[in-house]
């Protein structure tokens, strides 16, 4: 057989969702052991990478079935479903790399007859701001997670035009009176 065919579109679409379950598991994994160390103070955002981590495992799933089964239906939502978080990763992603410094929120400003949680503003000394020091780690935040989140959304085009291509090639195992 030729590269291209039947056997190397399904075994790069098998290749592929493997990838993306061992990524989901790795955010997950993340997001666990960021609480087990108590590193992560914010349960939304763990919730949120926990529940990405699992929707990214059942779309690799059934992607995975998909494919080694050849299953029509299941490669078709598969693709729909890929297709829609690469428009929605994408742009998050240019968003995130879009973003300068006056754009990213007002950590400047400092009202000290509002409630502050920081040990300064209980001391008679005047406390810094923190804008400096918050924007330097939220630009290289923003970069890092828009690079990733660039790359990964081109893998899921590369995705959604093997799922199309796999969907559309006949099995050569199959019945050669069958449809598809």
């Amino acid at each position: 057989m030729v590269c291209g065919g039947f056997s190397c579109s399904k075994n790069c679409l098998c290749a592929l969702n493997l990838l993306y379950t061992l990524v989901s598991l790795l955010l997950i994994g993340i997001a666990a052991w960021g609480i087990g160390f108590g590193l992560i103070s914010s349960l939304r955002v763990v919730g949120v990478v926990i529940a990405v981590g699992i929707f990214l495992f059942l779309i690799a799933l059934v992607g995975l079935i998909g494919a080694v089964k050849h299953h029509q239906v299941l490669l078709f939502f598969y693709m729909i479903i890929l297709l829609l978080v690469f428009i929605v990763q994408f742009s998050v992603s240019c968003a995130c790399l879009a973003l300068n410094q006056d754009q990213q929120c007002g950590f400047r400003s400092y009202n000290p007859n509002v409630t502050c949680p920081a040990s300064c503003a209980k001391m008679t000394h005047k406390c810094l701001p923190c804008a400096p020091i918050i924007e330097a780690y939220a630009g290289e935040v923003l970069r890092f997670v828009g690079g990733i989140g660039l790359f990964f959304s081109f893998t899921e085009i590369l995705g959604v035009w093997l799922t199309y291509r796999y969907r559309n090639q006949k099995d050569p195992r199959a019945n050669p009176s069958a449809f598809l």
